[in-house]
């Protein structure tokens, strides 16, 4: 963890580049460090994955609007000003690479996060861990 998963409306496929949001969103949480100046996320468990909706309706349905949804899903232990600060920079990110749409397009953007300080089950399998934590 962490997982930032994007949904959004096929209509902005033709718009933007998801894939360069991704790796953008990616990188900005990469950078991100706590108090201490320690990576707030692992790099081997940072992943950023989008998705447009088969099905959708936004608003009233009378016009071309398009909708980004964004979640970010976090583990606990993250001080609340680490996790604003994650917050407002993944927006500014998406911000910015939304703007050219925003002239042409009605647009919405939500981003919520969320922590799993309770998990019931956590599974979890992988070999990138090990690659980004040899020191």
């Amino acid at each position: 963890m962490p997982h930032l998963v994007i949904l959004y409306t096929p209509n902005l496929e033709h718009r933007t580049d998801m894939t360069t949001l991704c790796r953008r969103l990616a990188d900005v949480m990469l950078e991100q460090r706590d108090e201490q100046g320690r990576q707030v996320f692992p790099t081997g468990g940072t992943r950023v994955l989008a998705f447009p909706a088969a099905h959708y309706a936004v608003a009233d349905g009378k016009g071309d609007y398009a909708f980004v949804y964004l979640n970010l899903r976090m583990g606990a232990g993250r001080t609340p000003a680490v996790q604003k600060r994650v917050g407002d920079e993944l927006l500014a990110a998406v911000k910015a690479h939304v703007a050219p749409i925003f002239d042409q397009q009605l647009l919405g953007c939500t981003l919520q996060i969320d922590e799993s300080p309770g998990q019931v089950y956590d599974g979890k399998h992988s070999n990138l861990h090990p690659l980004f934590n040899k020191k």
